[in-house]
């Protein structure tokens, strides 16, 4: 099945070069598993179809959360693995057109909710997540992304629904909390931790790191700020800090890695620096956060007791 698939894409892939921008037809025709392409100024032309089927093929459906919008569309999220973790998550979302399957590029997605409903103290919390969802790229013009940071999972103590609106070109629809199932990470990864100034307390995400080889990596996370209300979703904080870090391999005697930066604050938000990662095995990243003036806030010292665990 996997060479027949890959065959198709090959095959595809020549037919779209084949095409040039002086054919009157464009290229409309061409023909995607499941979708109809067709004149249709809300969908995506063939081109940009091939573009979002091919980067599907890179992440997996979250059937539960499959939903129809107003008769006319479904709605439909992926994530790398199908499904939903403690820590920092991915979330793609894609509509297609009910009547011809084919991707819709006019999709927003806002409101993302995440609530758990801790049982025995019957209380409810939110966690960390992005401001909206944005596109990853031009080439993807269906393809919309936000991300999770969940500070639990899901077990006896609580469970999770998740809630959002969405615009579909001109069709709009709440949906509400639908149960979702986050997962705990594996042993030896450690993507979410805490810490208090003042009265505040925040949350640092670090975003994908099994992604990481031996060698340098960029590094990328993300400072949260928890609601007043604790329902309400914890938005990227407004404060500007710097993240300096120090990876160790407790396993092996603590020794740590040369060449790593601190992570600054971008435009869009997140914080990126790099990390040099000298052998697989577990790694120890403290560290120490400092605010704007250059005062530690949290963390410090030496092997900081504020930490992500990561293992290559």
């Amino acid at each position: 099945m996997k060479k027949i698939k890959g065959l198709f894409l090959m095959m595809l892939v020549a037919v779209l070069t084949a095409c040039n921008s002086n054919d009157d037809g464009g290229l409309t025709g061409i023909e995607i598993p499941g979708i109809t392409i067709t004149d249709d100024a809300d969908c995506c032309s063939a081109e940009e179809a091939l573009y979002t089927y091919k980067f599907l093929q890179g992440v997996k459906l979250i059937p539960e959360l499959t939903t129809e919008v107003d008769g006319k569309y479904y709605l439909y999220v992926y994530t790398k693995t199908g499904s939903l973790h403690t820590g920092y998550n991915d979330v793609y979302f894609v509509a297609t057109k009910k009547e011809t399957g084919n991707y819709v590029k006019y999709l927003d997605v806002t409101n993302i909710t995440p609530l758990m409903h801790m049982v025995k103290m019957d209380m409810y919390h939110s966690t960390a997540v992005s401001s909206g969802t944005s596109l990853i790229s031009y080439d993807y013009p269906a393809v919309k992304r936000g991300w999770i940071s969940f500070v639990m999972s899901t077990s006896d103590a609580g469970s999770w629904t998740l809630s959002y609106d969405v615009k579909v070109v001109n069709s709009e629809a709440s949906i509400e909390n639908k149960t979702i199932v986050v997962n705990e990470l594996p042993e030896g990864q450690v993507w979410l931790k805490s810490f208090k100034v003042e009265s505040d307390t925040y949350y640092l995400s670090l975003v994908n790191p099994l992604d990481y080889k031996t060698g340098t990596n960029d590094i990328v996370a993300y400072v949260s700020k928890k609601n007043a209300k604790a329902t309400e979703p914890y938005q990227v904080a407004a404060e500007t800090f710097t993240i300096d870090i120090d990876p160790r391999m407790p396993d092996m005697g603590n020794h740590t890695s040369p060449d790593n930066t601190s992570l600054v604050k971008q435009a869009d938000g997140s914080y990126k620096g790099s990390i040099n990662l000298t052998m697989t095995g577990l790694w120890r990243i403290h560290l120490t956060v400092k605010d704007a003036e250059g005062n530690i806030v949290a963390g410090g010292g030496d092997l900081s007791s504020l930490y992500w665990d990561v293992t290559i």
